[in-house]
């Protein structure tokens, strides 16, 4: 198992910008497929981006493709989440997650998470 620890996430009104980061540390983190999800207050838990371990593969769901940009730092064992246009239905917690599969945009093909972080985009 990985370890995972997200930051970043705070309070922005809508149109900004926010990074968020993901810190790994147990495994090598280039064996991993890493993801973005999040769920908002009374939601499913979503899925956002998803980057392969060698970062050469990207997914964006629908509706945050052309405003948000995944990429990862293998040296530093660390995956980030550059938010921009930000929209009050882009509030959540955010959640990074770590996968040994080669494929799937599912929570269950995702077996390592962290505990998330508050992103938060006023009106």
């Amino acid at each position: 198992q990985v370890q995972l620890v997200e930051s970043g996430g705070g309070l922005v009104q809508a149109g900004g910008s926010l990074r968020l980061s993901c810190a790994a540390s147990g495994r090598t983190f280039a064996n991993y497929r890493m993801g973005w999800f999040r769920q908002a207050p009374g939601k499913e838990r979503e899925f956002v981006a998803v980057i392969s371990g060698s970062g050469l593969t990207i997914v964006y769901a629908d509706s945050v493709k052309g405003r948000f940009t995944i990429s990862r730092d293998n040296a530093k064992n660390t995956l980030y989440l550059q938010m921009n246009s930000l929209k009050p239905e882009d509030t959540a917690v955010y959640y990074c997650a770590a996968s040994r599969t080669s494929f799937g945009l599912q929570r269950v093909d995702f077996g390592s998470w962290g505990q998330g972080t508050q992103v938060t985009v006023s009106s």
